[in-house]
């Protein structure tokens, strides 16, 4: 085992490369911030982008494996702190008018949504170990690796609604990709799901036990790769390790799967009034229903109606138009006041005591909302223009 020697990259990202029994390595990506469950901050985004790269370009790396330190979490969202100051400072010169006045939101947001892409578009094999909480940019992380594992404590959401964003990072496109309305659903409500969802939801691949972990690195270390059927053997390398791990996934939970019926009845209303409607209105039994209704109910309004237009707009997008569109309405998110309230009340006040603007759905407007994807950009110099053409 060799480590690479880049200083920089503690506390927020370490990489290591593994040598394998015919001479080919495999690169470990490990997010490092365990103190924040591994909380993206734009540091750790660009080191990742870099190794990557620099990874794809090495005819000897077989394929990467990215994992995170601790047991907790491999990745609990973005790092939003710095984010919220440059947005207070954004809304205190009044300069909302121009969503490309805050910097730190334009650089932070095509830093990471370019990390993703580029996972989606990757030229070799990546084995997402997502163990423990994956939630928002945690899952945008996971979403594009070829090979996504989640174990016995894997907790996956998308839960933006909270805190006055929507599902970014790609969240527009894979949602929409979900079987039936199960994206609508997740994006509203924010609910948390475990492994067998995960696969049911197509963000996930192989079910294993955390266990198996070491197990399997050492059978990847031992197997003759080659640089052309490479994703083939690592596909069977974990439905290998998959069958010796299913009597533990045997009789774990599945409410999102087990409720895909009602979902979809609740969720294929043509307008997400009566979406909403459906949801709040249904009388339940069922605990995790009953968490998902309440997170609806105190969520922003904005977002909620967001998630539904993005997903009706972005129907027949490409992954690369949908990161451009992400972009424009991620920092339109930055300059109005919900995305910025809802970081107050959850995680720095911590209050839980939102003031959502507009406070209810039947307050936000269509003319209001479309200003959401008003672009300030031409399709040339956009930012993300040249995501899709290389």
């Amino acid at each position: 085992m060799t480590e690479l020697n880049l200083q920089q990259a503690a506390p927020h990202a370490l990489f290591e490369e593994l040598h394998t029994d015919n001479g080919k390595r495999i690169g470990v990506a490990t997010l490092n911030v365990e103190k924040t469950l591994n909380a993206i901050s734009l540091e750790m985004v660009d080191l990742l982008d870099h190794q990557l790269r620099a990874w794809a370009a090495d005819p000897q790396v077989a394929l990467v494996v990215m994992q995170a330190a601790g047991e907790k979490a491999f990745c609990a969202g973005g790092d939003l702190q710095h984010l919220y100051r440059t947005m207070l400072d954004q809304h205190a010169i009044d300069r909302q008018e121009d969503i490309r006045s805050n910097t730190y939101a334009c650089d932070f947001f095509e830093r990471e949504y370019r990390l993703d892409y580029l996972i989606h578009t990757y030229p070799k094999p990546i084995l997402a170990w997502g163990h423990g909480i994956v939630m928002g940019g945690g899952i945008g992380l996971m979403a594009g690796a070829s090979h996504r594992v989640v174990t016995e404590k894997s907790r996956l959401a998308m839960p933006e609604i909270t805190i006055g964003l929507y599902p970014d990072v790609g969240g527009t496109w894979f949602l929409n990709r979900m079987p039936g309305h199960v994206g609508l659903f997740l994006a509203l409500t924010g609910a948390t799901f475990g492994a067998a969802d995960a696969i049911f939801a197509r963000l996930a691949d192989y079910q294993l036990e955390h266990n198996q972990k070491q197990a399997l690195l050492s059978t990847l270390l031992s197997q003759s790769w080659d640089g052309k059927q490479d994703d083939i053997l690592l596909t069977r390398i974990l439905l290998a390790a998959e069958q010796q791990a299913k009597p533990a996934f045997a009789a774990a939970p599945s409410p999102l799967r087990q409720n895909f019926e009602l979902i979809n009845q609740l969720c294929r209303a043509p307008t997400l009034d009566e979406v909403v409607q459906n949801i709040v209105g249904l009388q339940t039994d069922d605990a995790w229903l009953q968490k998902s209704i309440a997170t609806l109910v105190a969520g922003s309004p904005a977002s909620a109606w967001l998630s539904h237009a993005l997903q009706r707009r972005a129907l027949h997008m490409s992954l690369a138009e949908v990161f451009r569109l992400e972009y424009v309405v991620s920092l339109h998110c930055a300059a109005r006041t919900d995305f910025a309230e809802g970081i107050r009340a959850l995680i720095v006040d911590k209050d839980r005591q939102p003031k959502w603007q507009p406070a209810s759905l039947a307050q936000v407007s269509k003319e209001w909302g479309n200003g959401f994807f008003d672009d300030p950009w031409s399709a040339s110099d956009h930012p993300l223009a040249d995501l899709g053409l290389s």
